[in-house]
C-alpha cells in the first residue's frame, strides 16, 4: 500500500524503466470493495500490462461529515483482495495528502451538467469527484482508466473532461455488475435491513418498467417507472430521467432511437443509482 503521491510516481518510475512501453491502467475506487471492483480489476488486466487502483474515500463527495464517517472501510480485507487479482500498485492516501487545503484545493468544473441528477442535491459534488479524478490521471498517468457503467453521468463527465483538457488516457467504462436480483452491487446494499433490500429492487423494476414502455415515448417510459414505484414508501425518489447518451441532457419527447433511463432514490437513509438504456420510439 502506497500512500504518498511521492512514493507512488517513483514506483511507477520505476516499473516504466525496468518495461519501456509497458500499458498501465487506472481503477479509482472509494474502498469497501465487492465484485462489481473485482469486474473492474479484470478488465484492467486485459487491457494493460500493470494495474494501479486507487482507495480513496474522497471527502468532497460526501455531503456531509457523518456521511463521510458512515461510509464502509475495510483496507485490510480491500488490500488482501487486490492482491490476489494480481494488482501491481495500490496507492490508497490519506485527505491530507491529496487535499491539503481542504475544500479550498483548485477544482475542476463540471459545468452546468455537474449541476443535473447527481449534482442536483449536492452542487459541488461533480466538482469535487472530477477534481480527484484529474489529480489521479495526472499523477499516475494511466495509458487507460477503467470505469463501471453504473456511474453513467461519472463515466460521461470524465470523458468530456480528457477531451477538453487533451489529457492522454483512454476511457473504458464495462457494464454494471448486479445481484442475482438485477440490483446493482454496491457497498451500501450491506447496509439496509431485509425490507430496505427488498425495496431496492423497486428502482431496477423501474428501469425495467421504462424501457419496456420505450417504444411509446419518453413520457410513457416516465410514467411507466413512476407507477411501478407507487405504493412502496420506503423509496424516497430523488430523480427519474431520460436523456440522450451523446449530451445527458433530457431526451426530447419526440426523440427516437438510443437514450438512457436514469434513476436515484434514498432507501433507509442510502442514496441508490442505476441506468438502463432504453430505444425510444
Amino acid at each position: 500500500m502506497i500512500t504518498t503521491v511521492d512514493a507512488l510516481r517513483a514506483r511507477l518510475d520505476t516499473i516504466r524503466s525496468a518495461a519501456p512501453g509497458v500499458r498501465v491502467a487506472h481503477i479509482t475506487t472509494l474502498g469497501s470493495l465487492h465484485d462489481g471492483h473485482i469486474d473492474l480489476v479484470h478488465r484492467a488486466k486485459e487491457l494493460a500490462d500493470v494495474v494501479a487502483v486507487t482507495v480513496f474515500a474522497n471527502p468532497l463527495r460526501f455531503r456531509n461529515a457523518a456521511e463521510l464517517e458512515a461510509y464502509p472501510r475495510t483496507p485490510d480485507d480491500d488490500e488482501r483482495l487486490l492482491e490476489s487479482l494480481g494488482v501491481d500498485v495500490v496507492f490508497g492516501p490519506d485527505a491530507a495528502e491529496l487535499l491539503p487545503r481542504g475544500a479550498d484545493t483548485t477544482k475542476v468544473s463540471a459545468g452546468d451538467l455537474g449541476l443535473r441528477y447527481e449534482g442536483s442535491a449536492r452542487a459541488t459534488y461533480f466538482d469535487a469527484l472530477l477534481t480527484i479524478e484529474a489529480m489521479l490521471l495526472n499523477i499516475v498517468k494511466p495509458d487507460v482508466a477503467v470505469y463501471g457503467e453504473r456511474d453513467r453521468q461519472r463515466v460521461f463527465l470524465v470523458r468530456r473532461m480528457v477531451r477538453d483538457l487533451f489529457l492522454d488516457v483512454e476511457i473504458e467504462a464495462i457494464p454494471t455488475v448486479r445481484e442475482d436480483d438485477g440490483v446493482p452491487i454496491s457497498t451500501r446494499l450491506a447496509l439496509l435491513d431485509e425490507a430496505d433490500r427488498a425495496a431496492a429492487r423497486k428502482l431496477t423494476e423501474a428501469l425495467d418498467a421504462a424501457a419496456a414502455n420505450a417504444d411509446r415515448g419518453v413520457d410513457a417510459c416516465i410514467a411507466a417507472a413512476q407507477s411501478t414505484l407507487m405504493g412502496e414508501p420506503r423509496v424516497r425518489l430523488e430523480y427519474l430521467s431520460i436523456v440522450d447518451p451523446d449530451t445527458f441532457l433530457p431526451a426530447d419527447e419526440n426523440r427516437t432511437g438510443p437514450a438512457l433511463a436514469l434513476i436515484a432514490g434514498t432507501i433507509g437513509g442510502h442514496r441508490f443509482v442505476d441506468n438502463t438504456p432504453v430505444l425510444l420510439g
